[in-house]
């Protein structure tokens, strides 16, 4: 007799206004359920094993043969298991090539503020700031294309410090790249990160001119961005950023500019900051990002200001939502890129594309996960002149991808979390290759308020991932 067990690590059951949606872990899908699903699903939940003949006496008259057609579309779904193996969900990732699309340049490790909570080791005024050379970028970009010629675009990051205070070499890079890959059938976007305070409206034109994705460091109105984010000599900076940040706005016109938030102890004004940045000054979208690792932990946030963080984007994905089936946007962008992650369907077997379709290159020319461990102590994965340090990087997406004996294995956001930020883990455990287990429960209710928000969405209003969700892929999102 064969005998059949529920398997709960690869479902998970969510109330949406009175109805019951089962996502399915595996391949981060939704699926609507009725009350013959739901009946099924408890049945099975509370058995230790049970056979077709166990679950035919649960129920009477017709609905026997309705049962056992959902038992057999669980089992096809791995959600229930009659002692064949399971589908392998994901391995540890075996990888040789490194499909680059990206490559971050760190044009200068230095920057004209000095926010009290950047994260960067390195990091110097302008003047004393360690400026990467025009052959360096080169031969960074060489790299990315001979990695992988067969992609039709391509994407140059600069950053710093302040990646502005290098624009001699930002563009002489422009210059160089643009006919570089049009010879070669290939198309380029760049893109940067800027504190705005360098901006004037020459060079606004210049870059709208170049289609450069921008997004502005800010922290919200007056009294929150100028706790952090002040002058070498100590002074707030909001009123001349926000001063640049108006004639950029006004001026730019290629692309969307979105503002970046970084949310620090005291900082929790989740629907006061978007407020102000969206409705006040204008920009299309803002994103926020929580600081719960650093070694300064004055400005690490604590375990009440992260649950009140996270309590505050809820409400703001509640207006979110509110408009959305309006079919307006409200440029809140954890939640977009949430919605966008369950519309397509993504099921990550790792948390970004470090190490694998993106590098960072620090001034000198070595070669770093990402732009957020340039300057950090940890190991270098080779050079632009030597190369990729093949068997050491591949070891570690290897490791980081493994599941094994790790929280993730069974977590019901294992395939959009994927274990959480490399530099995160990297900041609170001295270790990237650990899961960011300290706000995993914050994440997962995260995750569980999304597929809500998605599932009223996409029943009400589809249109809306149409107009502006898709969009962001075209501009990079």
């Amino acid at each position: 007799m064969k005998y059949f067990k529920f398997q709960p690590a690869n479902a998970h059951r969510v109330a949406v206004e009175g109805e019951e949606m089962l996502f399915h872990i595996p391949t981060t899908s939704l699926f609507a359920m009725d009350a013959m699903d739901a009946a099924v699903l408890d049945f099975a939940a509370g058995q230790d094993g049970f056979s077709r003949e166990d679950l035919e006496r649960a129920f009477d008259g017709s609905a026997k043969a309705e049962a056992a057609q959902r038992l057999d579309n669980f089992l096809s779904l791995d959600i229930v298991n009659d002692g064949r193996p399971l589908k392998p969900e994901r391995p540890p990732i075996e990888i040789e090539n490194f499909p680059l699309t990206t490559i971050v340049l760190n044009v200068n490790t230095g920057c004209n503020l000095a926010c009290s909570y950047c994260y960067k080791e390195d990091l110097a005024v302008p003047s004393k700031g360690q400026k990467m050379a025009f052959e360096t970028a080169v031969k960074s970009v060489e790299m990315m294309l001979a990695e992988n010629p067969d992609r039709d675009d391509y994407n140059v990051v600069f950053f710093g410090g302040e990646p502005l205070s290098n624009m001699p070499l930002i563009r002489q890079v422009v210059d160089w790249a643009e006919p570089w890959f049009a010879e070669r059938g290939k198309g380029v976007n760049f893109s940067l990160t800027t504190n705005a305070t360098l901006l004037t409206e020459e060079l606004v034109d210049w870059l709208d001119s170049h289609r450069f994705g921008l997004t502005v460091s800010m922290d919200g109105p007056k009294t929150l961005h100028d706790l952090n984010r002040k002058t070498v000599g100590g002074k707030g900076t909001y009123d001349a950023v926000a001063a640049k940040v108006r004639m950029l706005l006004a001026r730019y016109s290629s692309r969307p500019v979105g503002a970046r938030v970084t949310l620090t102890a005291g900082v929790t004004q989740i629907y006061e900051i978007w407020d102000h940045l969206k409705n006040d000054l204008g920009f299309a979208e803002v994103g926020f990002s929580p600081v719960t690792s650093g070694e300064m932990d004055a400005f690490n946030l604590n375990g009440e200001e992260l649950l009140e963080v996270f309590e505050g984007m809820k409400s703001l994905g509640r207006l979110y939502l509110t408009e959305a089936l309006e079919g307006r946007s409200i440029g809140f962008s954890n939640m977009h890129q949430l919605m966008q992650d369950l519309y397509e369907g993504r099921s990550k077997a790792l948390p970004c594309g470090a190490g694998v379709g993106m590098l960072a290159v620090n001034h000198d020319g070595a070669l770093n996960l990402c732009h957020r461990f340039t300057g950090s102590e940890m190991d270098e994965f080779g050079t632009v002149d030597d190369g990729i340090k093949r068997k050491e990087l591949a070891g570690f997406i290897k490791s980081r991808s493994d599941r094994t004996e790790k929280g993730c294995a069974t977590c019901r956001i294992r395939n959009l979390c994927a274990g959480g930020c490399y530099h995160e883990s990297y900041a609170h455990f001295s270790d990237p290759l650990k899961p960011t287990y300290h706000y995993c429960d914050l994440m997962r209710d995260w995750v569980d308020f999304g597929i809500e928000i998605y599932s009223q969405l996409i029943t009400a209003q589809p249109q809306f991932f149409h107009n502006h969700i898709a969009p962001r892929r075209a501009n990079g999102k």
